[in-house]
């Protein structure tokens, strides 16, 4: 697989993972749709890349639409779409309703939105590429933070059901799981950065190179961490004993281990 000559979309990609990922696919070939909120990043990145800059909301169907279209306009085209916008609010039970509704909406809904607008097209042709960045999160858990856990939870699960579902028709998925990255997220991780960055912290460059090699392999999990698939073999293994593990290192984070 070679993504040269390709049209790619990058969402959050004025910083992190996202701004890596859009860096790489143009060093490689494409022609890359840089978005994010922050109109300045996102024309900074693209400035830097080569790339095409069109800011603004990549969640709600409206937001989602203008895009697509956007995009489809400037590009003639859509070959992959990086789904890489995401949020980490709220902590414990006592998240908001609030914090519960926007993580959805971003790390679930978007998903899906963008690819009702963008399967009929690629099903039409018979290819098309998804990518969505998840989390070690979505495989594991996230101790501390349910809201990040569920919602990438659901972010791997439908990314698993467009891959089963559709693959057989062109449409390869995959979905990036990291753990810690150096990234604005998480140097905002306060007391949580033990956890998220016990094994190794790689640099957002690390989780586009690995991208384009799952990419290459066909994997449909992208693992910059080689650790989170032992674990989560030894969690599908064992549940009971991963669940005891996890909470002795619950207790650890509260200071209370023995």
């Amino acid at each position: 697989m070679t993504v040269a000559g390709t049209r790619a979309v990058v969402t959050g990609a004025g910083n992190g993972i996202g701004r890596a990922l859009a860096t790489r696919l143009a060093a490689d070939g494409a022609t890359v749709v840089v978005n994010d909120l922050d109109g300045g990043a996102a024309e900074q990145v693209a400035s830097a890349i080569g790339g095409i800059p069109l800011p603004g909301d990549a969640a709600s169907e409206g937001g989602l639409a203008t895009l697509v279209d956007q995009a489809h306009d400037r590009l003639g085209g859509i070959d992959s779409w990086f789904a890489n916008a995401g949020i980490d609010v709220g902590r414990g039970l006592e998240a908001s309703e609030s914090d519960w509704a926007l993580a959805h909406e971003i790390n679930v809904m978007a998903h899906v939105r963008a690819a009702r607008l963008l399967l009929p097209e690629w099903l039409e042709r018979g290819r098309g590429r998804f990518v969505v960045t998840a989390s070690a999160a979505g495989v594991l858990t996230m101790l501390g933070s349910p809201v990040y856990s569920v919602t990438k939870h659901g972010a791997v699960a439908f990314a698993e059901w467009l891959s089963a579902t559709y693959r057989h028709r062109g449409i390869d998925v995959h979905a990036i799981c990291p753990q810690g990255v150096n990234t604005r997220m998480y140097d905002n991780l306060g007391n949580l950065q033990q956890l998220v960055g016990r094994d190794t912290v790689v640099e957002p460059e690390q989780v586009a190179d690995e991208c384009m090699r799952s990419i290459a392999l066909d994997r449909f999990f992208v693992l910059p961490h080689a650790e989170v698939g032992r674990y989560y073999a030894a969690r599908a293994a064992a549940p009971d004993r991963w669940l005891r593990q996890m909470n002795k290192v619950q207790q650890q984070l509260e200071g209370r281990a023995s």
